[in-house]
Order: C-alpha cells, then structure tokens, then sequence
C-alpha cells in the first residue's frame, strides 16, 4: 500500500466512511471552526445559540461524539486534519513562524502549506470525488 492509499484509508476511517467502488458515494462535508466547543451546537444540547442547519447535517449523516484535536492551536490543528500527519511532520507547527509570510489572513508569519504537501481534498480526488473548497479568510485583528 503506498502513502496516499493509507492516507485515504486513514482519513476515510476518520470520517467514519467505508469506501466502495459503487455507483453512489456519500457526500463528504468537514467543517472545521477555531474555538467551537462540544456542547456549541444545538445537535450536541445547545439550547441559546441556534445553528439550524449544522443541527440539519447532523440529524441527516453521522454525529461524531469523541474526537480530539491534533493541536492545541488553530492553524497546526487545519494542517493535522487536512494532510493527515501530525504536528511532528507537517509543515505548519504553530500560528506562527520562522519563513512565515505576510497576507494570508492571519499576518506576517503565517505559515501556509507547501504546494507539495498532499491534502484531503486531493486525495479525495484521486479517490474519485468532486472537491469544493470554501474557506473564508477572517482576520479579527
């Protein structure tokens, strides 16, 4: 098996997908949201906050109740979730850093992955699907 086949095996495992060569594969969304806490959502007891459609995906495909996060700040915890390595081998470790670069949403240091780095979504091409990809750049400062 070489590296991208187990990548995908992993991840697939990860989001609790069997993969088949049917016809019909099931849609795939991640959702990854900085600062988002277990009970945030109304599908896992929120009862102030309201998150209509996020309570629809969840009621609709597969709730996740134990999960852990592969850092313990936003920008090595995206890169963790989406090449599927750990803080020891991917390219972001931190928010910031040496050889970081200006403009990427998070000001200067921001450390952006390699053009070589291999991600989910392309893995999940070779694997066949359609990716779309709708990350907002969100700056608070």
């Amino acid at each position: 098996m070489n590296k991208r086949q187990v990548i995908v095996t992993l991840t697939c495992l990860f989001l609790g997908i069997k993969l088949s060569m049917a016809e019909e594969r099931p849609n795939v969304i991640v959702v990854m949201a900085d600062d988002l806490g277990y009970a945030d959502l109304g599908s896992y007891g929120q009862r102030v906050i309201q998150t209509p459609n996020l309570d629809q995906m969840a009621a609709e495909g597969v709730r996740f109740t134990d999960c852990y996060s592969g850092a313990p700040v936003c920008a090595p915890a995206r890169s963790v979730l989406m090449t599927g390595q750990h803080t020891g081998h991917t390219t972001v470790r931190g928010n910031f850093g040496k050889g970081g670069v200006k403009g990427l949403g998070g000001g200067e240091g921001s450390v952006p992955l390699k053009a070589d780095d291999n991600c989910l979504a392309q893995v999940m091409k070779d694997a066949g699907y359609v990716t779309v990809s709708r990350t907002p750049v969100f700056n608070p400062i």
